[in-house]
């Protein structure tokens, strides 16, 4: 996987724990995922590629059931808890 591509889905991620709204613990899992993306720019630098431009191109394209499945991949990232998970799975299927 693309350091770019990685950076985008844990950007995806992020704004799809953003809508998981009945989750009262989301504030800190959005937390550690910034610290998370904030290390990884540190680490992985990555030539002529605009972070913030590609942060707010995901926020605003990107479907919502995408940004879910990103939030899943950015969770296991962070090993993120089970109860939210499962709140992202239900809310997916609830899309379909």
């Amino acid at each position: 996987m693309l350091r770019e591509d990685e950076f985008k889905i844990l950007v995806g991620g992020y704004f799809g724990i953003e809508e998981i709204d009945e989750y009262k613990l989301k504030v800190y899992v959005l937390q550690e995922i910034e610290e998370y993306l904030k290390n990884f720019i540190l680490e992985n630098p990555i030539q002529n590629f605009d972070y913030r431009k590609e942060a707010e191109k995901i926020k605003e394209e990107l479907p919502l059931k995408r940004k879910l499945q990103d939030s899943l991949l950015a969770l296991r990232k962070i090993d993120g808890p089970l109860d939210l998970i499962l709140l992202i799975k239900n809310k997916m299927n609830d899309l379909d």
